[in-house]
């Protein structure tokens, strides 16, 4: 029990401290972070205090105004807080793939299926959606990423939905706080078994292409490529 009772007085030291960095963070975005948040308590509090009077019970109906004007400014803290991270990632690059990586236990997420020179990036999601490929970058570079990956997504599970989004502030482009709430709206057309299905067929050619053996070193001269391939027999 004593190790337990450290265990839990360690954590939460920890706990205090993320909440203070992050309120840290937030405020260098959102000036006005502490006065709606104090707003929002207050307006809670004072309604549910209102309210205990107004019926007889100011104690009671004021407790529970305490909770849950603690729970409002959390929520409201939390909503503003994602806010700002997005802000500060706006423009930065893996900023699509931090954003995926937090989207949810039902989707599984592969960053930087594809690249290129430029450092464009396509990465990949797998859910009930189907595949979503989310690229970030030049938006007319990216179109021939995305496009190979379509092309190679079509040759691996035919059968299964892909879309395509451009991460961005542009015309035809997702904002970059606006992608989680965009790809949870997309229809779900696929079942629990057929997305682990999808998975494990994209992870199988994964490997069987990583596992490719490659011949190392330079090609001897006068060698030439067999016409047609290697037969099978």
């Amino acid at each position: 029990m004593a190790r337990k009772d450290n265990a839990a007085e360690a954590a939460n030291p920890g706990r205090l401290k993320q909440i203070a960095l992050t309120y840290k963070m937030t405020r260098r975005a959102d000036k006005k972070i502490g006065l709606v948040l104090a707003a929002v308590g207050i307006a809670i509090f004072g309604v549910f205090l209102a309210i205990g009077f107004l019926v007889g019970h100011p104690v009671y109906l004021g407790i529970a105004g305490f909770l849950f004007a603690v729970l409002g400014m959390a929520i409201v803290f939390g909503r503003r807080a994602e806010r700002a991270a997005f802000g500060q990632m706006e423009g930065q690059p893996g900023a699509a793939a931090a954003v995926l990586d937090n989207i949810g236990r039902q989707w599984t997420t592969t960053p930087a299926v594809a690249m290129n020179r430029s450092q464009d990036v396509v990465h990949r999601a797998v859910g009930k959606a189907g595949i979503v490929l989310v690229a970030e970058g030049n938006p007319n570079r990216v179109k021939s990423l995305l496009a190979a990956e379509k092309k190679k997504m079509a040759r691996i599970v035919a059968d299964v939905p892909v879309h395509d989004l451009v991460v961005g502030t542009g015309e035809d482009q997702i904002p970059l706080k606006k992608l989680r709430t965009t790809m949870l709206k997309l229809p779900r057309v696929l079942t629990g078994p057929q997305v682990t299905a999808t998975n494990d067929r994209l992870r199988a050619m994964g490997d069987l292409m990583s596992n490719m053996p490659l011949p190392k070193g330079p090609m001897p001269k006068g060698m030439r490529m067999p016409r047609g391939g290697p037969k099978m027999r």
